[in-house]
């Protein structure tokens, strides 16, 4: 950690239930974890105050939104100077479908994620909002068939 702290066993177990369970009162950590109430809303109050704990959100069902295809797409730029980064960025930023986006090694340069009502739409994101960006120079497209493990929390 920053202040060079280290996490006990403890913090980490309280990670993994809010992790589980945002909504978790006081109540249930400290019975989950064996902690009085007070104790587990302190520990948890001082992880929000570190920055360990960064926020908390819902997870929605991209069905029941009328999204029903999941893509990552691959980009590669074509051009790296840091205007033609700052537009990409732009861009992406301003695309609702671009749910995740990352700088990655390898042929491409960034990775994004998207969900999009159907392969129409996500074929209008790629040739129509993506593609024509003067800085690409290809963008590789792979259809989320299935997602065997569903996103989950980060190791603690």
């Amino acid at each position: 950690m920053q202040d060079g702290r280290e996490l006990d066993d403890m913090d980490r177990r309280l990670l993994a239930e809010i992790q589980r369970n945002a909504m978790a009162t006081s109540q249930d950590l400290g019975e989950r974890l064996g902690l009085s109430a007070s104790q587990a809303a302190r520990r948890r109050q001082r992880l929000e105050a570190e920055g360990v704990i960064a926020g908390y959100g819902a997870r929605l069902e991209p069905s029941r939104l009328g999204l029903g295809v999941q893509a990552f797409v691959q980009v590669q730029m074509a051009a790296h100077s840091p205007d033609a980064a700052r537009a990409f960025l732009r861009l992406v930023g301003g695309l609702s479908e671009v749910v995740g986006a990352w700088t990655i090694a390898g042929q491409s340069d960034y990775l994004l994620r998207v969900w999009c009502r159907d392969l129409a739409d996500l074929n209008a994101l790629v040739h129509e909002r993506l593609l024509p960006h003067p800085s690409f120079a290809r963008v590789q497209s792979q259809i989320v068939m299935d997602q065997i493990k569903p996103d989950g929390g980060v190791p603690v």
